[in-house]
């Protein structure tokens, strides 16, 4: 298994960021503001980030972060998570994952 399923596999809300990258921040805020509090892994920061960086890469997204997984299942980066949110479907994804209680 993938180390990027792996992290994903137990959490209902994962987001791959780095500490340096305003839209990542900007994307973990959207987040929260929904009351959710999500895994997230620093790519700069944990201690295999460059492999999982990698992977990430290796699924189409550059740059690596954000990517969001919601439910288990990806949903993109941050122009995906910001399209969902336009659109008034991130928090339905939210509540159906669980990652949030309304």
């Amino acid at each position: 298994m993938s180390t990027v399923k792996t992290l994903v596999a137990d959490n209902p809300l994962v987001i791959f960021s780095k500490t340096t990258c305003s839209i990542s921040h900007s994307i973990k805020t959207l987040i929260r503001n929904f009351g959710a509090n999500p895994t997230v892994y620093e790519l700069d920061e944990i201690p295999n980030g460059e492999q999982v960086e990698s992977e990430l890469l290796e699924l189409g997204y550059n740059p690596s972060a954000p990517v969001v997984y919601i439910g288990k299942k990806l949903i993109g980066g941050a122009n995906e998570v910001m399209r969902l949110n336009v659109r008034s479907r991130l928090k339905p994804l939210l509540i159906e994952a669980n990652a949030i209680w309304v």
